[in-house]
């Protein structure tokens, strides 16, 4: 029954109550809960397990790789995949790669660097204004330039190459670093990233109030557009650096000499030395944990620009995403 206070209404006792949320027994709760929980883990368990497959996929080839740099060619055929060989023998790799062509891994790795730096620079330079003018100015032929740079960035690198030679061998550059450098210089797929941001991302009220504040359209671009445009910048710029490092067969067509190669293409001779992959070879001039360990010092470079710069990569693929 119902009970009164000296000064307040009636007070219904707890278990009097009409059932509801609160009033559930703690059985009932476990047994809902119980009956969710299956429908939830199996798609975990599945979600999961796909990741754990994408995960063997793609790290164990690269643990066998680094692996593979420690052990003698004997121990990388009839040994465990997976094992360890031992630090002496990493330095023996390491000499004998070195001792090859007088240290060319190291003229190719400084080649490399030159070739990516200056096109990077260049590409920075080009790329960033002109995908500002293609997204916040109006003239004759954007709409068609924006189409054109589309095509450029969607065709195959491969076809490009045989006219590329043509343009490059009529000015005589073929055999030069320009040949390699000017044509990744200008890269369509980094004015297109850019177009899209300031399209997206950049308010174009703060511009236009920038200009009726007398700032003419290079200040605008310079003292506005530009400090905004640093997560983009980044992205680009990382996008450039690996295509200018990882390009193998334009500098194969235009580069003739063996000191002037980039590291792709020297890998790539490093392999024809490989008895095991070019029975013409007449002696053992590079093993195969060599090759190994050469293909590790060609991939270095673009992990450690990643690993500096995934903060601004993150943050400039998601810049545009939403727009306020």
């Amino acid at each position: 029954m119902p009970t009164r206070t000296p000064a307040g209404p009636a007070i219904t006792p707890r278990t009097e109550r009409e059932p509801g949320v609160m009033g559930r027994t703690h059985d009932q709760v476990s047994e809902r809960r119980c009956s969710r929980s299956p429908r939830r883990l199996a798609p975990r368990l599945l979600i999961g397990s796909l990741l754990a497959v994408f995960m063997v996929f793609f790290v164990l080839p690269v643990l066998w790789l680094v692996l593979a740099a420690t052990k003698t060619d004997q121990q990388l055929v009839h040994g465990s995949p997976l094992s360890f060989g031992s630090w002496h023998t990493l330095r023996a790799n390491w000499d004998a790669l070195t001792a090859f062509q007088d240290n060319a891994i190291m003229q190719w790795l400084g080649n490399s660097t030159l070739y990516a730096v200056i096109s990077l620079a260049i590409t920075l330079c080009v790329a960033v204004p002109a995908g500002y003018a293609l997204a916040m100015t109006e003239f004759r032929g954007r709409h068609t330039l924006l189409v054109s740079t589309l095509v450029v960035m969607l065709m195959p690198t491969a076809t490009l190459v045989v006219p590329l030679f043509l343009e490059i061998n009529a000015v005589h550059l073929i055999g030069t670093m320009w040949s390699i450098i000017l044509p990744y210089s200008f890269y369509p797929f980094g004015v297109y990233l850019t177009y899209i941001y300031f399209t997206t991302a950049v308010p174009n009220d703060l511009l236009a109030a920038a200009r009726m504040d007398g700032c003419s359209e290079f200040g605008v671009f310079r003292h506005i557009a530009l400090p905004l445009a640093t997560p983009v910048i980044a992205l680009v710029g990382f996008f450039s650096f690996v295509a200018n490092w990882t390009n193998y067969f334009l500098p194969y067509v235009m580069l003739p000499e063996s000191d002037q190669m980039p590291i792709q293409v020297g890998v790539g001779s490093l392999l024809s030395n490989v008895p095991s992959f070019n029975p013409a070879v007449g002696t053992t001039a590079i093993e195969r944990p060599q090759l190994a360990l050469a293909t590790l010092i060609a991939i270095t470079p673009v992990l450690v620009v990643f690993l500096f710069a995934q903060r601004f990569l993150v943050s400039g693929m998601l810049a545009g995403a939403t727009k306020e």
